[in-house]
């Protein structure tokens, strides 16, 4: 009786005590893990269809244009459905959160979790539905032969992502309108000031002064460090969302001229041109937009679960900077394997400078496991435990990136399951959403008003089967690449079915671990809380009733 009214009702949750900040960030944190759940399921599917005559699954799942499909709509569900909503609905709450002022736009945030969690549906039904499954969704050859597509089912995936590129324009949009409004702690701030803060230059001035002897150059500066890694970052999303929206507008026009029955000539567009430009947009959310997302998350919860000032802040605000002009600078490691590609391109960009982040994100890994380390003894909270998992996840996953981005050992790995699930996998899986289960832990009760979690036995069972599955799984598809197992291919005859079992089985652990973590938020706020999560907020003005000074005390040991 008491597992009902929990269903129903919740621990203690009051969606109506909740203002319209809260409640705008729930609801895409609700939509994002419901597409979890679903990019989950989809990447089972894959998994079992490669393990051959051994897939137990119904043989329509087995038919190319459906896999090919899924694996067209996988990333995108995966990386904007789901990450996208999570990392911009925790933004628009804790730039405001941690500068004490109000959101710019309610309103526009309402819209951003819309426009996204529309257009990734409607991207994945023109999978599901068309099967539009060019596998490398905008990449060349530009997906536009209506011979071997359906000219609906790109137009329905390609509106689907230019929706998606349209609520990022607005986040962003947000969170400058936010930082750059001129009350509360900014009352008497220039712009001049919160740029230069935004950008990291007073971090290296800072460093500078100190190192001729000068007196600091800002000994408060205008932007606390969490907030200056989301300015930086968000240039890097801006500009990713410029290209594939222009990417995708290219797409749509080829698609509707061939449907016409005047197609263009694809020949006029400069393919390697093409394809620099497309990789150097899309490089923007990994190695820009993730890492320095990332690193500023792990500064934020650092500080938030010790209560202290961050070790070695200036390096890391400069550290921020610098992370910013290489994210510009690193694509051409996805052209290595491109005969066309200029020969010091590869070089400089593709290894070079690639090599570099392995610093730029150690020196944020050792930043942080210092700031920890320093604030002993600790309680091994799930927030604390969840940010050691994202640690170890970027540990093992921009590793496995070094060593791909030589222009050797590209040609032996670029094409394989390595690049794939060695390190994209485990860097998103466990390394990027570990970090984000860590904030989602620390913010629960200021983003639910001191809501108790329904079951921490459940929660730490969550854990250990998400990193288990998600190394796991990481691991045994790198293996399987490293014997020659190739990416975007189909293979029906259980090739690689050892390594394929058991990344099924990891996988499965995923799975397993996300319906337990959805079972421990829904019996906390109770099916009559998740539907007043999209009501209306009663009182707009309710303040959340805890400080951020005040979050560190739960992890005191």
């Amino acid at each position: 009786m008491s597992l009902m009214n929990n269903l129903i009702n919740g621990t203690d949750f009051d969606a109506d005590s909740l203002n319209a900040l809260q409640k705008v960030t729930l609801r895409a944190v609700v939509m994002s893990f419901l597409f979890f759940g679903l990019v989950a399921i989809e990447g089972m599917i894959m998994r079992l269809v490669s393990t051959g005559p051994a897939n137990p699954l119904p043989e329509m799942f087995n038919h190319p244009a459906h896999y090919f499909s899924i694996m067209t709509a996988h990333p995108i569900v995966g990386i904007f459905g789901s990450t996208y909503q999570l990392v911009f609905a925790a933004f628009m709450f804790l730039v405001p959160f941690l500068t004490k002022k109000p959101l710019y736009s309610i309103k526009l945030a309402n819209a951003v979790w819309l426009l996204i969690t529309i257009g990734t549906a409607l991207a994945w039904l023109a999978a599901f539905v068309w099967a539009y499954g060019p596998l490398y969704t905008l990449y060349w050859p530009l997906p536009a032969d209506t011979e071997q597509f359906k000219v609906v089912g790109g137009i329905v995936f390609i509106v689907g992502v230019a929706l998606i590129m349209i609520g990022t324009l607005g986040f962003i949009y947000n969170i400058y309108a936010t930082i750059f409004q001129r009350v509360g702690v900014h009352k008497n701030k220039t712009t001049k000031e919160l740029l230069i803060s935004g950008f990291g230059i007073d971090g290296m001035l800072n460093l500078w002064h100190k190192l001729t002897g000068k007196p600091p150059y800002s000994k408060e500066p205008a932007l606390a460090l969490p907030v200056v890694a989301i300015f930086r970052g968000t240039v890097d999303t801006f500009l990713d969302a410029l290209v594939i929206l222009g990417a995708g507008i290219l797409v749509l026009v080829y698609l509707i001229f061939d449907a016409s029955g005047h197609p263009l000539n694809v020949a006029a567009i400069d393919a390697l041109l093409y394809k620099n430009f497309f990789w150097w947009g899309l490089d923007l959310v990994a190695d820009g937009l993730v890492l320095i997302y990332v690193a500023g998350s792990w500064y934020l919860l650092a500080t938030l679960i010790t209560g202290q000032k961050l070790f070695m802040e200036n390096v890391a605000r400069a550290a921020l900077m610098l992370e910013l002009l290489v994210s510009w600078m690193v694509w051409s490691h996805h052209l290595l394997a491109d005969q066309g590609q200029p020969e010091m391109m590869k070089l400089i960009s593709g290894e070079m400078v690639t090599a570099f982040e392995l610093l730029t994100q150690g020196l944020a890994l050792f930043i942080t496991l210092v700031t920890l380390w320093k604030a002993r003894p600790l309680k091994m909270t799930p927030a604390l435990a969840y940010l050691l998992g994202g640690l170890i996840g970027f540990g093992l996953a921009v590793p496995a990136a070094i060593i791909q981005a030589d222009m050797g050992m590209n040609r032996i790995l670029h094409n394989t399951q390595w690049i794939i699930m060695a390190h994209v996998h485990i860097a998103l899986i466990v390394g990027l959403y570990m970090t984000l289960y860590s904030a989602l832990y620390v913010l629960w009760p200021i983003v639910t008003n001191n809501t108790t979690l329904y079951s921490k036995k459940l929660t730490w069972i969550h854990y250990w089967l998400y990193l288990i599955g998600g190394v796991g799984m990481g691991a045994f598809g790198g293996m399987a690449g490293l014997d020659g197992m190739l990416r975007r291919h189909l293979y029906i005859n259980g090739e690689f079915n050892t390594w394929m079992i058991l990344a099924a089985i990891a996988g499965s652990m995923i799975l397993i671990a996300w319906v337990i973590f959805l079972l421990n938020i829904v019996l906390s706020v109770g099916i009559k809380g998740l539907i007043g999560i999209f009501m209306p907020a009663k009182d707009p003005t309710a303040s959340y009733g805890i400080e951020p000074e005040a979050v560190a005390e739960e992890h005191k040991a």
